[in-house]
């Protein structure tokens, strides 16, 4: 067998594998994966549970520099919105609300903040619209709302 058949035959064994992967496990870790990474975000900027840090104030001063808001403020709805909507990801309820404010802070971060991060971003960005546009599938507390509210 040639290695270009074999090339050939194990591309159209991986498109038949992939394939048959549900969609909930892929919308799951796609869920997972980026309340981690806001969470993670999250737990840095406080201590104990949800106290704001000083040096939180300090990089919102100094170094994010955000426009148009006051960098106390900046700090404050950052850090808590960094706890509450990975949580709902996590659970799945309003999912696509949650989504959609994660993807909202990583524009902001993008364009203000870590410019030359972008493929990360642009990676994070993927993840969030497929969840606003999509929804976080089938293991989530919304799909149980809307089945037992309907």
């Amino acid at each position: 067998m040639s290695p270009v058949k074999q090339i050939r035959d194990l591309v159209v064994l991986g498109v038949f594998l992939t394939e048959k992967i549900p969609a909930f496990i892929y919308e799951l870790a796609m869920r997972i994966s980026i309340a981690l990474v806001f969470w993670q975000s999250a737990r840095t900027k406080v201590e104990g549970l949800i106290t704001v840090k000083d040096s939180t104030f300090f990089l919102f001063q100094y170094e994010y520099a955000l426009p148009l808001i006051p960098f106390e403020w900046a700090a404050y709805m950052a850090t808590y919105a960094e706890h509450i909507l990975p949580f709902f990801l996590l659970i799945g309820l309003g999912t696509r609300f949650a989504a959609l404010g994660l993807l909202v802070m990583t524009l902001v971060i993008q364009i203000f903040v870590y410019p030359g991060a972008w493929p990360l971003h642009l990676l994070w960005a993927a993840i969030l619209t497929y969840l606003v546009a999509n929804g976080g599938g089938v293991l989530t507390l919304d799909r149980w709302v809307e089945k037992r509210f309907s």
